[in-house]
Protein backbone atom coordinates (compact mmCIF):
# COMPACT_ATOMS: atom_id res chain seq x y z
CA UNK A 1 0.00 0.00 0.00
CA UNK A 2 1.45 3.48 -0.93
CA UNK A 3 1.63 6.55 1.17
CA UNK A 4 -0.47 9.73 0.31
CA UNK A 5 2.06 12.13 -1.42
CA UNK A 6 0.19 15.65 -1.40
CA UNK A 7 0.08 17.79 -4.24
CA UNK A 8 -0.17 20.96 -2.90
CA UNK A 9 1.73 23.19 -3.84
CA UNK A 10 3.99 24.70 -1.11
CA UNK A 11 4.87 28.06 -0.25
CA UNK A 12 8.50 28.89 -1.32
CA UNK A 13 11.64 27.77 0.77
CA UNK A 14 12.58 30.71 2.99
CA UNK A 15 16.29 30.42 1.25
CA UNK A 16 14.51 31.49 -1.64
CA UNK A 17 12.41 34.24 -0.25
CA UNK A 18 15.29 35.49 2.03
CA UNK A 19 17.53 36.68 -1.33
CA UNK A 20 14.78 37.94 -3.19
CA UNK A 21 13.96 39.62 -0.44
CA UNK A 22 17.12 40.67 -0.15
CA UNK A 23 17.71 41.90 -3.75
CA UNK A 24 14.24 43.90 -3.67
CA UNK A 25 14.69 45.85 -1.00
CA UNK A 26 17.68 46.06 1.42
CA UNK A 27 19.69 49.55 0.84
CA UNK A 28 23.08 49.58 1.09
CA UNK A 29 24.62 52.98 3.02
CA UNK A 30 28.09 51.09 3.63
CA UNK A 31 30.38 53.49 2.48
CA UNK A 32 33.34 50.57 3.01
CA UNK A 33 31.32 48.47 0.49
CA UNK A 34 30.81 51.32 -2.31
CA UNK A 35 34.30 52.37 -2.44
CA UNK A 36 35.40 48.40 -2.22
CA UNK A 37 32.79 47.78 -5.18
CA UNK A 38 34.82 50.29 -6.92
CA UNK A 39 38.04 48.79 -6.68
CA UNK A 40 36.99 45.54 -7.07
CA UNK A 41 35.65 46.11 -10.44
CA UNK A 42 38.45 47.82 -11.77
CA UNK A 43 40.82 45.17 -10.16
CA UNK A 44 37.88 42.51 -11.99
CA UNK A 45 38.06 43.83 -15.60
CA UNK A 46 41.96 44.14 -15.14
CA UNK A 47 42.14 40.63 -14.54
CA UNK A 48 39.95 40.14 -17.88
CA UNK A 49 42.06 42.26 -20.19
CA UNK A 50 45.55 40.12 -18.80
CA UNK A 51 43.69 37.14 -19.88
CA UNK A 52 43.26 38.24 -23.49
CA UNK A 53 46.75 37.90 -23.76
CA UNK A 54 46.66 33.98 -23.85
CA UNK A 55 45.32 32.10 -26.65
CA UNK A 56 43.92 29.55 -24.70
CA UNK A 57 41.63 31.54 -22.95
CA UNK A 58 40.71 33.93 -26.21
CA UNK A 59 39.73 31.04 -28.72
CA UNK A 60 36.67 30.25 -26.52
CA UNK A 61 35.40 34.00 -26.30
CA UNK A 62 32.91 35.26 -29.48
CA UNK A 63 29.61 33.93 -30.92
CA UNK A 64 28.48 30.97 -30.80
CA UNK A 65 28.44 31.41 -34.61
CA UNK A 66 31.40 33.29 -36.09
CA UNK A 67 30.64 36.68 -37.59
CA UNK A 68 27.41 37.34 -35.41
CA UNK A 69 26.79 40.68 -34.38
CA UNK A 70 24.17 41.41 -32.45
CA UNK A 71 22.19 45.03 -32.76
CA UNK A 72 22.28 46.56 -29.08
CA UNK A 73 23.62 43.21 -27.69
CA UNK A 74 26.48 43.83 -24.56
CA UNK A 75 30.31 44.28 -25.73
CA UNK A 76 33.18 42.25 -24.71
CA UNK A 77 35.71 44.15 -22.91
CA UNK A 78 39.16 44.43 -24.64
CA UNK A 79 37.49 42.76 -27.86
CA UNK A 80 35.65 43.26 -31.11
CA UNK A 81 32.86 41.30 -29.92
CA UNK A 82 28.86 42.14 -29.66
CA UNK A 83 27.07 39.52 -28.06
CA UNK A 84 23.56 38.66 -26.93
CA UNK A 85 24.13 39.12 -22.80
CA UNK A 86 23.99 34.95 -22.72
CA UNK A 87 27.09 34.72 -24.50
CA UNK A 88 28.42 37.87 -23.38
CA UNK A 89 28.30 37.31 -19.70
CA UNK A 90 30.25 33.61 -21.03
CA UNK A 91 33.11 35.98 -22.35
CA UNK A 92 33.42 38.06 -19.91
CA UNK A 93 32.91 36.40 -17.30
CA UNK A 94 35.48 33.23 -18.34
CA UNK A 95 38.25 36.38 -18.98
CA UNK A 96 37.94 37.26 -15.11
CA UNK A 97 38.22 33.86 -14.04
CA UNK A 98 41.04 32.72 -16.31
CA UNK A 99 44.28 33.14 -14.50
CA UNK A 100 42.96 32.88 -11.01
CA UNK A 101 43.64 36.48 -10.55
CA UNK A 102 40.25 37.74 -9.24
CA UNK A 103 39.00 38.58 -5.89
CA UNK A 104 38.15 35.25 -3.24
CA UNK A 105 36.10 34.42 -0.64
CA UNK A 106 37.41 31.89 2.23
CA UNK A 107 34.52 30.38 4.66
CA UNK A 108 33.47 26.73 4.59
CA UNK A 109 32.91 27.27 1.46
CA UNK A 110 35.85 29.37 -0.95
CA UNK A 111 35.32 31.32 -4.48
CA UNK A 112 35.47 34.08 -6.29
CA UNK A 113 32.25 36.80 -5.95
CA UNK A 114 33.24 39.34 -8.48
CA UNK A 115 33.39 36.21 -10.93
CA UNK A 116 29.13 37.33 -11.03
CA UNK A 117 30.54 40.60 -13.05
CA UNK A 118 30.62 38.09 -16.36
CA UNK A 119 26.29 38.32 -15.99
CA UNK A 120 26.17 41.59 -14.01
CA UNK A 121 27.87 43.61 -16.90
CA UNK A 122 26.64 41.79 -20.03
CA UNK A 123 23.16 41.96 -19.10
CA UNK A 124 23.82 46.29 -17.57
CA UNK A 125 25.33 47.05 -21.19
CA UNK A 126 22.31 45.07 -23.41
CA UNK A 127 19.82 46.80 -21.11
CA UNK A 128 21.00 50.17 -21.35
CA UNK A 129 21.79 50.11 -24.96
CA UNK A 130 18.63 48.23 -25.57
CA UNK A 131 16.80 51.65 -23.67
CA UNK A 132 19.02 54.59 -25.68
CA UNK A 133 17.64 52.82 -28.74
CA UNK A 134 14.32 53.17 -27.96
CA UNK A 135 14.89 56.61 -26.40
CA UNK A 136 14.86 55.65 -22.88
CA UNK A 137 17.25 56.48 -19.87
CA UNK A 138 20.44 53.71 -20.45
CA UNK A 139 21.24 52.32 -16.74
CA UNK A 140 24.57 53.67 -14.42
CA UNK A 141 27.49 52.45 -13.38
CA UNK A 142 26.31 52.72 -9.81
CA UNK A 143 23.88 49.98 -10.58
CA UNK A 144 26.92 47.88 -11.76
CA UNK A 145 28.21 48.39 -8.73
CA UNK A 146 24.98 48.12 -6.64
CA UNK A 147 24.76 44.60 -8.06
CA UNK A 148 27.90 43.30 -7.16
CA UNK A 149 27.53 43.79 -3.69
CA UNK A 150 24.76 42.26 -3.16
CA UNK A 151 26.06 39.05 -5.51
CA UNK A 152 28.68 39.34 -3.45
CA UNK A 153 26.78 38.85 -0.53
CA UNK A 154 24.46 36.17 -1.69
CA UNK A 155 27.56 33.86 -2.26
CA UNK A 156 29.73 34.95 0.43
CA UNK A 157 26.78 34.12 3.33
CA UNK A 158 26.16 31.42 1.94
CA UNK A 159 29.34 30.11 1.85
CA UNK A 160 30.33 31.26 5.13
CA UNK A 161 28.61 27.74 7.04
CA UNK A 162 28.24 25.47 3.94
CA UNK A 163 30.53 23.63 2.31
CA UNK A 164 29.41 22.62 -1.37
CA UNK A 165 32.86 21.45 -1.62
CA UNK A 166 32.87 18.13 0.93
CA UNK A 167 29.83 17.27 -0.74
CA UNK A 168 31.53 17.16 -4.54
CA UNK A 169 30.19 20.19 -5.66
CA UNK A 170 31.75 22.86 -7.26
CA UNK A 171 31.58 26.92 -5.98
CA UNK A 172 30.81 28.15 -9.37
CA UNK A 173 26.89 27.31 -7.77
CA UNK A 174 27.03 30.06 -5.82
CA UNK A 175 27.65 31.97 -8.58
CA UNK A 176 24.81 30.65 -10.49
CA UNK A 177 22.69 31.79 -7.45
CA UNK A 178 24.10 34.74 -6.70
CA UNK A 179 23.98 36.38 -10.29
CA UNK A 180 20.47 35.16 -11.06
CA UNK A 181 19.24 37.15 -8.44
CA UNK A 182 21.01 40.15 -9.23
CA UNK A 183 20.80 39.81 -12.99
CA UNK A 184 16.64 39.23 -12.09
CA UNK A 185 16.71 42.99 -10.21
CA UNK A 186 18.05 44.41 -13.35
CA UNK A 187 15.72 42.97 -15.86
CA UNK A 188 12.68 44.19 -13.36
CA UNK A 189 11.41 41.03 -12.01
CA UNK A 190 9.19 41.22 -9.63
CA UNK A 191 9.14 39.50 -6.35
CA UNK A 192 7.26 36.33 -7.30
CA UNK A 193 9.46 36.12 -11.13
CA UNK A 194 12.66 36.29 -8.51
CA UNK A 195 12.31 33.17 -6.99
CA UNK A 196 11.40 31.67 -9.61
CA UNK A 197 14.27 32.47 -11.55
CA UNK A 198 16.37 31.43 -7.88
CA UNK A 199 14.57 28.41 -7.85
CA UNK A 200 15.62 27.63 -11.16
CA UNK A 201 19.00 27.90 -10.85
CA UNK A 202 18.86 25.85 -7.75
CA UNK A 203 16.94 22.60 -9.60
CA UNK A 204 19.64 23.49 -12.74
CA UNK A 205 21.94 20.36 -12.91
CA UNK A 206 25.30 21.77 -10.85
CA UNK A 207 28.98 21.21 -11.97
CA UNK A 208 30.98 18.81 -10.09
CA UNK A 209 34.66 19.58 -8.90
CA UNK A 210 36.31 16.85 -10.97
CA UNK A 211 38.39 19.80 -12.70
CA UNK A 212 40.02 20.81 -9.70
CA UNK A 213 41.26 17.80 -8.31
CA UNK A 214 44.22 15.42 -9.11
CA UNK A 215 43.92 13.72 -11.28
CA UNK A 216 41.47 15.20 -13.68
CA UNK A 217 42.88 18.94 -13.17
CA UNK A 218 42.46 21.24 -15.63
CA UNK A 219 41.37 23.90 -17.91
CA UNK A 220 37.18 24.02 -17.11
CA UNK A 221 37.93 25.35 -14.26
CA UNK A 222 39.20 28.56 -15.74
CA UNK A 223 35.65 28.97 -18.16
CA UNK A 224 33.61 27.58 -15.24
CA UNK A 225 32.79 30.86 -13.48
CA UNK A 226 31.65 32.26 -17.07
CA UNK A 227 29.41 29.71 -17.68
CA UNK A 228 27.97 29.47 -14.47
CA UNK A 229 27.42 33.46 -14.54
CA UNK A 230 26.04 32.91 -17.83
CA UNK A 231 23.44 30.30 -17.17
CA UNK A 232 22.31 32.55 -14.43
CA UNK A 233 21.28 35.21 -17.23
CA UNK A 234 19.46 32.44 -19.50
CA UNK A 235 17.04 31.73 -16.18
CA UNK A 236 16.83 34.99 -15.49
CA UNK A 237 15.61 35.58 -19.06
CA UNK A 238 13.34 32.39 -18.70
CA UNK A 239 11.63 33.67 -15.19
CA UNK A 240 10.75 36.56 -16.92
CA UNK A 241 8.67 35.23 -19.70
CA UNK A 242 6.70 34.17 -16.94
CA UNK A 243 7.95 30.17 -16.85
CA UNK A 244 7.27 28.95 -13.32
CA UNK A 245 9.66 28.14 -10.57
CA UNK A 246 9.49 25.23 -7.99
CA UNK A 247 8.99 26.60 -4.42
CA UNK A 248 10.09 23.86 -2.55
CA UNK A 249 13.32 23.12 -4.81
CA UNK A 250 15.58 22.93 -1.46
CA UNK A 251 13.49 21.09 0.86
CA UNK A 252 11.01 18.65 -1.12
CA UNK A 253 11.21 15.20 0.22
CA UNK A 254 13.70 12.78 -1.68
CA UNK A 255 13.71 15.20 -4.69
CA UNK A 256 14.58 18.47 -3.27
CA UNK A 257 18.50 20.00 -3.07
CA UNK A 258 19.18 18.96 0.41
CA UNK A 259 18.02 15.70 -0.24
CA UNK A 260 19.91 15.20 -3.73
CA UNK A 261 23.17 17.10 -3.54
CA UNK A 262 23.53 18.34 0.14
CA UNK A 263 23.31 15.20 2.60
CA UNK A 264 19.76 15.76 3.89
CA UNK A 265 21.36 18.76 5.65
CA UNK A 266 19.73 22.12 5.32
CA UNK A 267 21.80 25.51 4.69
CA UNK A 268 23.28 27.14 7.78
CA UNK A 269 23.64 30.52 8.34
CA UNK A 270 25.75 33.03 10.06
CA UNK A 271 24.36 36.67 9.76
CA UNK A 272 21.93 37.64 7.56
CA UNK A 273 22.14 39.23 4.36
CA UNK A 274 23.94 42.86 4.12
CA UNK A 275 27.39 44.40 2.28
CA UNK A 276 29.75 42.23 4.83
CA UNK A 277 31.32 39.99 2.18
CA UNK A 278 32.59 43.30 -0.27
CA UNK A 279 33.62 44.60 2.77
CA UNK A 280 35.84 42.22 4.04
CA UNK A 281 36.49 40.69 0.19
CA UNK A 282 39.95 39.30 -0.68
CA UNK A 283 41.87 40.63 -3.30
CA UNK A 284 44.93 39.21 -5.13
CA UNK A 285 47.32 41.99 -5.44
CA UNK A 286 50.60 40.53 -5.89
CA UNK A 287 50.27 37.04 -7.52
CA UNK A 288 48.24 35.11 -9.48
CA UNK A 289 48.24 32.23 -6.99
CA UNK A 290 45.41 29.76 -5.33
CA UNK A 291 44.40 32.29 -2.47
CA UNK A 292 44.99 29.51 0.38
CA UNK A 293 48.41 30.16 -1.22
CA UNK A 294 48.86 33.76 -0.98
CA UNK A 295 51.11 34.76 1.99
CA UNK A 296 53.18 31.16 1.27
CA UNK A 297 54.24 32.90 -1.78
CA UNK A 298 54.79 35.95 -0.15
CA UNK A 299 57.02 34.86 2.73
CA UNK A 300 58.46 32.77 -0.16
CA UNK A 301 59.63 35.96 -2.09
CA UNK A 302 60.94 36.98 1.29
CA UNK A 303 63.16 34.30 1.72
CA UNK A 304 64.13 34.23 -2.06
CA UNK A 305 65.43 37.80 -0.86
CA UNK A 306 67.56 36.57 1.99
CA UNK A 307 69.36 33.75 -0.17
CA UNK A 308 70.34 36.63 -2.78
CA UNK A 309 71.81 38.52 0.42
CA UNK A 310 73.41 35.09 2.32
CA UNK A 311 74.67 33.50 -1.29
CA UNK A 312 72.89 30.26 -1.03
CA UNK A 313 70.83 28.86 -3.83
CA UNK A 314 67.75 26.45 -3.42
CA UNK A 315 70.46 23.60 -4.42
CA UNK A 316 71.76 24.11 -0.48
CA UNK A 317 67.84 23.13 0.46
CA UNK A 318 67.48 20.05 2.21
CA UNK A 319 63.73 20.57 3.33
CA UNK A 320 60.83 23.43 3.91
CA UNK A 321 58.15 23.09 6.08
CA UNK A 322 54.75 24.85 5.33
CA UNK A 323 52.84 25.38 8.47
CA UNK A 324 49.54 26.01 6.95
CA UNK A 325 45.87 25.47 7.37
CA UNK A 326 43.20 22.91 6.28
CA UNK A 327 41.95 24.19 3.62
CA UNK A 328 44.83 24.57 2.31
CA UNK A 329 46.46 20.78 2.75
CA UNK A 330 42.67 19.56 1.13
CA UNK A 331 42.98 22.10 -1.65
CA UNK A 332 46.60 22.88 -2.85
CA UNK A 333 48.75 20.06 -1.12
CA UNK A 334 49.78 18.17 -4.18
CA UNK A 335 52.41 15.46 -4.73
CA UNK A 336 53.49 14.01 -8.23
CA UNK A 337 53.54 14.94 -11.75
CA UNK A 338 51.98 18.48 -12.83
CA UNK A 339 50.04 18.34 -16.42
CA UNK A 340 48.76 21.47 -17.42
CA UNK A 341 48.74 25.04 -15.89
CA UNK A 342 45.40 24.56 -14.40
CA UNK A 343 47.15 22.16 -12.35
CA UNK A 344 50.20 24.35 -11.14
CA UNK A 345 48.64 27.10 -9.94
CA UNK A 346 46.74 24.94 -7.41
CA UNK A 347 50.12 23.47 -6.32
CA UNK A 348 51.42 24.93 -3.45
CA UNK A 349 54.61 23.34 -3.56
CA UNK A 350 54.79 24.43 -7.12
CA UNK A 351 54.50 28.12 -6.25
CA UNK A 352 56.59 28.55 -3.74
CA UNK A 353 59.42 26.49 -5.47
CA UNK A 354 58.85 28.86 -7.90
CA UNK A 355 59.20 31.94 -6.11
CA UNK A 356 62.69 30.69 -4.72
CA UNK A 357 64.15 29.91 -7.66
CA UNK A 358 63.24 33.05 -9.86
CA UNK A 359 62.16 35.88 -7.33
CA UNK A 360 58.45 35.76 -8.69
CA UNK A 361 55.49 34.29 -9.71
CA UNK A 362 53.47 35.67 -12.88
CA UNK A 363 50.57 33.60 -15.11
CA UNK A 364 53.01 32.98 -17.53
CA UNK A 365 55.28 31.02 -14.75
CA UNK A 366 52.58 27.86 -14.75
CA UNK A 367 53.25 27.69 -18.56
CA UNK A 368 55.38 24.56 -20.05
CA UNK A 369 58.67 26.59 -20.66
CA UNK A 370 58.60 27.54 -17.13
CA UNK A 371 57.14 24.58 -15.66
CA UNK A 372 59.82 22.49 -17.38
CA UNK A 373 63.12 23.46 -15.40
CA UNK A 374 63.96 20.25 -13.42
CA UNK A 375 64.92 22.79 -10.81
CA UNK A 376 61.44 23.49 -9.41
CA UNK A 377 60.39 19.57 -9.05
CA UNK A 378 63.42 18.99 -7.19
CA UNK A 379 62.27 21.26 -5.38
CA UNK A 380 58.67 20.48 -4.91
CA UNK A 381 60.05 17.31 -3.78
CA UNK A 382 61.72 18.97 -0.75
CA UNK A 383 58.53 21.25 0.49
CA UNK A 384 55.98 19.70 3.48
CA UNK A 385 52.87 20.88 4.83
CA UNK A 386 51.56 20.50 7.93
CA UNK A 387 48.18 21.78 9.32
CA UNK A 388 48.50 24.16 12.39
CA UNK A 389 45.36 23.76 14.06
CA UNK A 390 45.67 27.85 15.47
CA UNK A 391 45.87 28.49 11.58
CA UNK A 392 42.96 26.55 10.91
CA UNK A 393 40.91 28.11 13.60
CA UNK A 394 41.86 32.03 12.53
CA UNK A 395 40.74 30.93 8.90
CA UNK A 396 37.23 30.20 10.43
CA UNK A 397 37.26 33.16 12.81
CA UNK A 398 34.66 35.91 11.11
CA UNK A 399 37.18 38.53 13.09
CA UNK A 400 40.20 37.52 11.50
CA UNK A 401 39.82 35.59 8.43
CA UNK A 402 43.12 34.83 8.33
CA UNK A 403 45.17 32.75 5.67
CA UNK A 404 48.05 32.16 7.62
CA UNK A 405 51.33 30.29 6.07
CA UNK A 406 54.61 29.98 7.83
CA UNK A 407 57.75 28.83 6.09
CA UNK A 408 60.85 26.92 7.67
CA UNK A 409 63.99 26.26 5.49
CA UNK A 410 66.51 23.58 6.30
CA UNK A 411 69.64 23.21 4.65
CA UNK A 412 71.84 20.91 3.72
CA UNK A 413 74.64 21.95 6.46
CA UNK A 414 72.00 21.12 9.17
CA UNK A 415 71.03 24.97 9.85
CA UNK A 416 67.85 26.20 9.71
CA UNK A 417 66.49 29.75 9.28
CA UNK A 418 63.94 31.59 11.53
CA UNK A 419 60.80 30.83 10.61
CA UNK A 420 58.72 33.48 8.05
CA UNK A 421 55.30 33.53 9.07
CA UNK A 422 52.53 35.66 7.10
CA UNK A 423 49.24 35.58 8.51
CA UNK A 424 47.37 38.17 6.10
CA UNK A 425 48.11 38.25 2.43
CA UNK A 426 47.88 42.37 0.88
CA UNK A 427 45.01 41.54 -0.27
CA UNK A 428 43.09 41.58 2.86
CA UNK A 429 40.75 44.01 4.47
CA UNK A 430 43.89 44.66 7.60
CA UNK A 431 45.82 45.76 4.84
CA UNK A 432 43.58 47.68 2.40
CA UNK A 433 45.76 50.87 3.09
CA UNK A 434 48.65 48.97 1.50
CA UNK A 435 47.24 47.05 -0.99
CA UNK A 436 44.82 49.59 -2.80
CA UNK A 437 47.53 51.74 -4.19
CA UNK A 438 49.64 48.46 -5.43
CA UNK A 439 45.77 47.45 -6.80
CA UNK A 440 45.26 50.63 -8.59
CA UNK A 441 49.11 50.07 -10.12
CA UNK A 442 47.76 46.38 -11.25
CA UNK A 443 44.91 47.52 -13.43
CA UNK A 444 47.39 50.18 -15.16
CA UNK A 445 49.22 47.82 -16.02
CA UNK A 446 46.71 45.69 -17.16
CA UNK A 447 44.94 48.37 -19.17
CA UNK A 448 48.60 48.65 -21.02
CA UNK A 449 48.37 45.40 -21.62
CA UNK A 450 45.89 46.10 -24.39
CA UNK A 451 44.86 49.52 -25.36
CA UNK A 452 47.53 52.69 -26.55
CA UNK A 453 47.97 55.33 -24.72
CA UNK A 454 45.40 57.55 -25.52
CA UNK A 455 42.93 55.01 -24.76
CA UNK A 456 44.16 54.18 -21.45
CA UNK A 457 43.76 57.60 -20.14
CA UNK A 458 40.52 58.07 -21.47
CA UNK A 459 39.21 54.42 -19.11
CA UNK A 460 41.31 56.11 -16.19
CA UNK A 461 39.80 59.53 -16.19
CA UNK A 462 36.59 57.56 -16.55
CA UNK A 463 37.08 55.03 -14.04
CA UNK A 464 39.43 56.07 -11.29
CA UNK A 465 37.08 59.11 -9.23
CA UNK A 466 34.15 57.17 -7.76
CA UNK A 467 31.55 59.72 -8.40
CA UNK A 468 32.42 60.03 -12.09
CA UNK A 469 32.19 56.30 -12.47
CA UNK A 470 29.18 55.93 -10.65
CA UNK A 471 26.91 58.58 -12.83
CA UNK A 472 28.54 57.02 -16.11
CA UNK A 473 25.93 55.21 -18.37
CA UNK A 474 27.26 51.51 -18.71
CA UNK A 475 27.26 51.76 -22.42
CA UNK A 476 29.69 54.66 -22.35
CA UNK A 477 32.05 52.80 -20.01
CA UNK A 478 32.49 49.69 -22.14
CA UNK A 479 32.68 51.50 -25.22
CA UNK A 480 35.85 53.08 -23.59
CA UNK A 481 37.20 49.60 -23.14
CA UNK A 482 36.13 48.54 -26.76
Amino acid sequence: MSAHISNERPQPDQVLVDIADYVLNYEITSETAWSTAHYCLLDTLGCGLEALTYPACTKLLGPIVPGTIVPNGAKVPGTPYQLDPVQAAFNIGTIIRWLDFNDTWLAAEWGHPSDNLGGILATADWLSRTAVAAGKAPLTMKQVLDAMIRAHEIQGVLALENSFNKVGLDHVILVKVASTAVVGRLLGLTRDELINAISLAFVDGQSLRTYRHAPNTGSRKSWAAGDATSRAVRLALIAQKGEMGYPSVLTAKTWGFYDVSFKGQPFKFQRPYGSYVMENVLFKISFPAEFHSQTAVEAAMTLHGKLLWSGRSVEDIRHIRIRTHEAAIRIIDKKGPLNNPADRDHCIQYMVAVTLIFGRLTAADYENNVASDPRIDLLRDKIECIEDPQFTKDYHDPEKRSIANALTVTFNDGSVWEEVVVEYPIGHKRRRTEGIPELIKKFKVNLARVYASKQQSCVLDLSLDFATLAALPVQEWVDALT
